[in-house]
């Protein structure tokens, strides 16, 4: 008896011991493991997406041939060609991020030249510029030129290359600003002669509009204030009924907003957005060569928010009505119009051409001037 008690308790020793290795083993595994998930998920957040081969990019919200070409297989050229996605993506403790993927091909034409492609699109995600300055600029660049309104209520805008949408009050910035997410898209062809823009292989204005509308979904997770609805894209994008134009006389053929024909003669405006929310005039020196006017009326509520706080607390001007500031880059006014705020800002204009567009555009809302009315143009 003593014997087997004996026996008995060796064997249940040496499966104890057994058990504690087993178990001690299992736990080692298990931290192991999940240091490299803390490792890969701080990759994720932070670097290079990690994972070779992965489909996904921009934090997850784009897959591999899903659609745009930049995407897909034929984007690399039969193979001669890479695609790299770059990300850092927003947390709630830094609630701004980017990504970025490349496209980089080469071929060789029939005379033996080299000719390279690159495709880049990149997006944002963060709050518009803090200076009234650099925040007036930016704005008539992402709300005006071409850009269109997003469909659906979508508070942003859309155009071939790009876009920008401002996300809900629950992720503004905490001095205020609201959370903008961006996209913008640039491609180039180089050979030994020189180079020129290229096809970038985003699939027109709704595709960008989805791509966007993913990426600021996937944003929103990521930095933690996604609660709520998801913002979705159902409705066709309208297209802009004309093309950017020569100009010789009245800029987008606003009353008052003349050139001479000398200067006009170099130019060419581009008629945006003209609705309750938006309205847009843009005019550019001739072969890209820069910006030489730019006004924008906003007075879609989350819009109008990336201007809260520089607008100043009087007139920009005597006899001006609303509140606003005037420099000798920029002018910005909010005034009530048709029962809402309305802003105005205005870069580079003369106040003669100040006072033409806003006055098109309170008229055509059907509210009180903004600039004086001795100085309306007959």
């Amino acid at each position: 008896m003593a014997d087997e008690t004996g026996e008995l308790a060796g064997r249940e020793g040496a499966h104890g011991r057994g058990t504690r290795g087993t178990g001690k083993r299992r736990l080692l595994a298990g931290g192991a493991a999940l240091a490299l998930l803390a490792a890969l998920a701080g990759t994720w957040a932070t670097h290079t997406w990690p994972f070779t081969g992965d489909e996904h990019y921009c934090w997850g919200a784009w897959r591999e041939n899903s659609g745009p070409d930049f995407l897909g297989d034929e984007a690399l050229e039969d193979g001669n060609g890479k695609r790299v996605g770059t990300e850092r993506a927003p947390t709630p403790r830094r609630p701004t991020g980017t990504c970025t993927v490349a496209i980089d091909t080469w071929r060789t034409a029939g005379n033996g030249d080299k000719v390279t492609h690159r495709t880049e699109i990149e997006v944002t995600y963060g709050p518009a510029p803090k200076g009234a300055a650099e925040r007036a600029g930016w704005v008539v660049d992402h709300l005006g030129g071409d850009a269109l309104p997003l469909p659906d209520g979508l508070p942003g805008t859309v155009h071939g290359l790009g876009g920008t949408i401002v996300l809900p009050k629950r992720c503004d910035t905490a001095d205020g600003r609201p959370t903008v997410v961006t996209l913008a898209a640039g491609s180039t062809d180089t050979w030994s002669r020189g180079s020129m823009a290229g096809r970038a292989g985003l699939g027109g204005t709704r595709s960008v509009a989805a791509l966007l509308v993913a990426a600021a979904n996937r944003g929103m997770e990521a930095a933690g204030c996604a609660a709520g609805r998801p913002f979705e894209l159902v409705s066709p994008v309208l297209q802009l009924p004309e093309r950017a134009e020569s100009l010789f006389t009245e800029a987008c053929r606003i009353p008052g907003f003349a050139i001479d024909k000398v200067t006009g003669s170099n130019l060419e405006y581009q008629v945006g957005a003209v609705d309750r929310d938006l309205q847009s005039c843009s005019v550019r020196l001739q072969r890209g060569l820069g910006r030489f006017y730019d006004a924008v009326m906003v007075a879609e509520p989350r819009l109008a928010a990336l201007l809260d706080g520089v607008t100043g607390d009087g007139p920009p001007a005597p006899g001006w009505r609303g509140t606003g500031v005037f420099t000798d880059d920029y002018g910005i006014v909010r005034a009530d119009c048709a029962g809402r705020p309305a802003t105005f800002v205005m870069v580079s204009l003369p106040r003669d051409a100040q006072e033409a567009f806003t006055d098109a555009v309170t008229g055509r809302l059907g509210c009180d001037p903004l600039a004086p009315r001795h100085t309306q143009p007959s």
